[in-house]
């Protein structure tokens, strides 16, 4: 019973390092990208055939507002409510008299920018340029969405847990040989 006590600890140990491996993992890439979620999933085809469904996008801010031009991918939320974040190539950019940069876009399969997703955008509504793609990733987040996705985290701790708490080291030495009995 106390080798049971101490493996506790133990798998606790190791949750601990899994977890912390994580966050560190995603606050290095939130730094090195400068944005909040450096990772994007296309869900619908308004940028075919540059972009499909279901790729993942990396994003990056970094000051990249002042530096968009004309057919750059960006990835802001949609200026009338802000209740949908959309990916769309930069078409205009109006420089204000303040200085201030209003972006127009609109999406390659698009026949025309849509007012209120695709213009006024401003730096508020900003997130960041795409700066990489992985075709079809999105899939596995489709794949893993909750709550498939917590029932497989949940499964790992588990067998984790288990797999340190419920082994058991053998420290009784094996008893001598005496040869083969008649």
């Amino acid at each position: 019973m106390e080798q049971k006590k101490a493996r506790l600890p133990v798998a606790m140990r190791d949750v601990i390092i899994v977890v912390a491996g994580v966050a560190i993992v995603w606050l290095g890439l939130r730094l090195a990208f400068d944005t909040n979620n450096p990772f994007y999933v296309v869900s619908s085809s308004s940028m075919v055939p540059t972009l499909q469904v279901n790729d993942v996008l990396v994003v990056r801010n970094g000051g990249s507002w002042d530096t968009l031009k004309v057919g750059d991918i960006i990835v802001f939320d949609r200026p009338d409510g802000e209740d949908r974040v959309i990916v769309h190539r930069v078409v205009d950019i109006d420089v204000q008299p303040d200085g201030d940069r209003i972006v127009r876009t609109k999406g390659d399969a698009n026949p025309a920018s849509i007012p209120g997703t695709d213009y006024p955008i401003q730096e508020d509504n900003y997130i960041g340029i795409v700066v990489y793609v992985m075709p079809g990733a999105g899939l596995v987040t489709k794949v893993i969405s909750p709550p498939v996705n917590y029932i497989i985290i949940a499964v790992i701790l588990v067998i984790l847990f288990f797999s340190k708490w419920g082994r058991k080291k053998d420290t009784t030495p094996a008893p001598p040989s005496t040869g083969p009995q008649p």
